[in-house]
């Protein structure tokens, strides 16, 4: 590989740090947010900025008004635009409209694309996902999906419950995943007015930065139109994957940004803060946590950049992408631990930022999958793996 980035991603690299330090980061402190997240006027604002700056929905193709980035060039950027908590929602990036939009991009018809996902790279509109159920439905595990849509007519009826559905609150459209008759999965599409769909509440998370925070739905009834399927009937867990696999690694992007933000801010603090003597980096214990941070923060990137040349290359990266997830959530939440520790008082209160980071980022080791549930299908894998090779060794052997 090299790694070694061209002058071109080099220079919107900078612009993107620029932008966010000039543009995003004094927004953070503007009061039009929540415990779910910025508000509407905040989010258009902030948008706004972006598409005067010419970063607004980078990873979007060209022909619907993005940058058109490779995975590797959205590795470079997301990271700067994760250094605040609010640029990912700037230059349209944030979950799940992110995921959505690589979705649409390779399963909608021309049509849907019209409706929903051009308004949608413009910053125009909000979506959800709405896949996770409460018990005893689909969480970690798809294959337990509950809801369930019946064709009637030229439409299908869809009814069910989701919840920790992020951004549920304000979303135009929504991409839900039912169950068919026939047992399979299909996602449809459908405006989140239309009659049937009801938000139920929106739960208190640990998290505030995901812009409607996270509802619980219901469906009532829904009915869809055929014309409304997302790609083929059957194929929604198909589908599914090829959204989560890209969908893992640019967490790990965004939350980079976040982690090495807190991990700046600490680096600050000890280098100036006295105690015992002398400044605080100069202890042994404080030094090694500041080393041990670099190591995590270049662990976390070396995955993630790898991971998404991988996927440059046409692969489908399932396993990889697992693997990133786990290493990313891991050591990203060390380096934010370790940063509260290194700053103290400080750290556990509203003075820094990293407070904020530390309870955002918590539920990362969760979403898109807990890292017990990858280690779980990495071993997986890895034993079949194994298996598959020992085979080929019996079978060259008997034909010597």
């Amino acid at each position: 590989m090299d790694f070694s980035l061209s002058p071109e991603l080099r220079a919107l690299r900078d612009k993107t740090r620029r932008f966010i330090a000039e543009q995003v980061i004094p927004l953070e402190s503007d009061p039009r947010q929540s415990h779910h997240g910025p508000d509407e006027s905040l989010r258009r604002e902030l948008v706004a900025r972006a598409r005067a700056a010419g970063l607004l929905t980078p990873h979007a193709s060209r022909e619907m008004g993005g940058l058109g980035l490779s995975h590797v060039e959205k590795a470079v950027v997301f990271e700067e635009a994760g250094y605040s908590r609010l640029g990912p929602t700037a230059l349209n990036i944030h979950a799940p409209d992110e995921g959505n939009i690589h979705l649409m991009e390779e399963v909608a018809t021309p049509a849907q694309k019209e409706r929903w996902l051009r308004p949608q790279v413009a910053g125009e509109l909000r979506s959800c996902f709405a896949m996770t159920e409460p018990s005893p439905g689909a969480g970690a595990d798809p294959s337990m999906l509950q809801a369930t849509a019946v064709r009637d007519g030229g439409d299908y009826v869809i009814n069910g419950r989701k919840w920790f559905i992020t951004g549920a609150d304000g979303a135009d459209y929504a991409i839900v995943m039912a169950r068919m008759e026939d047992g399979s999965a299909t996602m449809f599409l459908t405006d989140m007015d239309r009659p049937g769909i009801v938000l139920e509440r929106n739960m208190d998370a640990m998290d505030a930065c995901f812009t409607g925070g996270h509802g619980v739905l219901r469906f009532e009834n829904l009915r869809v139109p055929a014309a409304d399927v997302l790609g083929e009937i059957g194929k929604g867990f198909r589908y599914a994957q090829v959204r989560l696999a890209p969908a893992r690694l640019t967490h790990c992007m965004r939350w980079l940004g976040q982690a090495r933000r807190a991990h700046d801010t600490a680096l600050d603090y000890v280098r100036k803060r006295h105690a015992f003597g002398k400044p605080l980096v100069e202890h042994e214990g404080v030094g090694f946590m500041v080393a041990d941070n670099d190591m995590d923060l270049h662990t976390a990137r070396l995955h993630i950049w790898h991971t998404a040349w991988l996927l440059d290359q046409g692969e489908k990266c399932n396993f990889e992408s697992s693997r990133a997830k786990v290493v990313c959530s891991e050591a990203e939440w060390r380096v934010v631990d370790r940063s509260v520790q290194m700053l103290g008082g400080q750290g556990v209160t509203g003075e820094t930022p990293v407070m904020r980071i530390f309870t955002d980022m918590r539920a990362f080791r969760i979403y898109d999958g807990p890292s017990e549930v990858h280690r779980w299908s990495m071993a997986r894998k890895l034993a079949h793996l194994s298996e598959k090779a020992e085979a080929e060794l019996l079978r060259e052997g008997g034909a010597a």
